[in-house]
């Protein structure tokens, strides 16, 4: 039985064992922990904007694939009554009424639209990332309709008018007010 005991005090620890653990991990685990404890307490602002930093840092690697020049998206955390993680003007994400549920929410000229609702952060990502797909698609339509509204230049039809022609419409709008200062003055004169 001896034999046995020196055996399990000199066995080695496996390398994963060993291996330090990444500080970006220990605090993850660490926000986890400190949502969890404070969904209990009595400030559940705190676990909510915890939640939404979570959400928030694992929405970094969608943000960084949107090209620098597109300013469509202005993502940040608003710690008011109601914390919410902001992807753009108008779609947040906030947290639900039992405080463990994400909700993905739009608002709309008819209302508050729930775009996603879940209570794991990587259905909430899937659902913001189909959002700012949609948002970038909507965006390269808009840019090719304008692009086919507007002539080519050179082609004689320009939609600017030239300044020539706006000082000549300018003049041509002051002499017609003036003429008819005159026939109302003229009119309006007793006989």
């Amino acid at each position: 039985m001896a034999a046995n005991d020196t055996s399990a005090e000199t066995r080695l620890p496996d390398a994963k064992s060993l291996e330090p653990k990444r500080l970006k991990d220990a605090v993850r685990e660490a926000r986890i922990e400190a949502a969890e404890r404070s969904g209990v307490v009595v400030d559940l602002r705190d676990a909510d904007v915890a939640r939404l930093e979570l959400l928030d840092e694992a929405l970094n690697p969608v943000f960084a694939e949107v090209p620098s020049e597109i300013d469509l998206f202005d993502r940040g955390i608003s710690r008011g009554e109601t914390p919410k993680l902001w992807i753009d003007v108008v779609a947040h994400v906030e947290m639900g009424r039992d405080k463990r549920i994400y909700r993905f929410v739009q608002d709309t000229r008819f209302g508050r639209k729930v775009l996603a609702e879940s209570y794991e952060i990587r259905d909430l990502v899937d659902a913001v990332t189909r959002y700012v797909a949609r948002r970038l698609v909507e965006r390269e339509h808009a840019l090719a309709a304008d692009s086919a509204a507007s002539p080519a230049k050179g082609h004689g039809t320009d939609s600017v008018a030239s300044p020539h022609r706006s000082w000549w419409m300018f003049g041509l709008g002051i002499l017609c007010g003036i003429g008819l200062l005159f026939a109302f003055a003229w009119l309006s004169m007793p006989y």
